[in-house]
């Protein structure tokens, strides 16, 4: 992997991190909520998992394991 390429997927890793808890916290909010639509609160924490799942596949190809 090139400096370039690496760069590129660590923007893109913080990019993801940084959607991943603006939807933690829309997901808190709305759940504050009395009243709050419940389809729209398991829409975005099916968005949330996404990202996390997108976010997990990126560090592992950023970190991989080292088995000694």
């Amino acid at each position: 992997m090139t400096s370039d390429e690496e760069r590129e997927l660590r923007t893109l890793l913080e990019r993801l991190r940084q959607e991943h808890r603006d939807l933690d916290a829309a997901i808190s909010a709305l759940m504050a909520v009395t009243g709050s639509d419940i389809l729209q609160i398991q829409r975005l924490k099916k968005r949330k998992l996404q990202l996390r799942d997108r976010i997990t596949h990126l560090e592992d190809e950023l970190f991989p394991d080292i088995i000694a």
